[in-house]
C-alpha cells in the first residue's frame, strides 16, 4: 500500500507513534503527498542514495507500528 493510499487520520496516528527524527519525517510527508524519490531528493537538497536510505527506515517504522 502507498502512503497516499492512507487516510489523513492514519497519517498523523504514525507521525505520533513512530518517532520520526526530522529527515525522515519531511521524508513521510513528501511521500503522502505522492512526490518521487527523485523531486523529494531535489526537495531535501539530498543525493539520491540517502533519500533511499530514509525509505527503508521510515518502511521499517511503520512496519512495527
Amino acid at each position: 500500500m502507498l502512503l497516499r493510499d492512507y487516510t489523513t487520520p492514519e497519517l498523523d496516528h504514525f507521525i505520533e507513534v513512530c518517532n520520526f527524527t526530522d529527515s525522515e519525517l519531511e521524508y513521510f510527508k513528501l511521500r503522502a503527498k505522492d512526490k518521487s524519490n527523485v523531486q523529494i531528493s531535489m526537495e531535501m537538497n539530498v543525493s539520491q542514495q540517502q533519500v533511499s536510505n530514509l525509505a527503508k527506515r521510515v518502511k521499517a517504522k511503520i512496519c512495527r507500528v
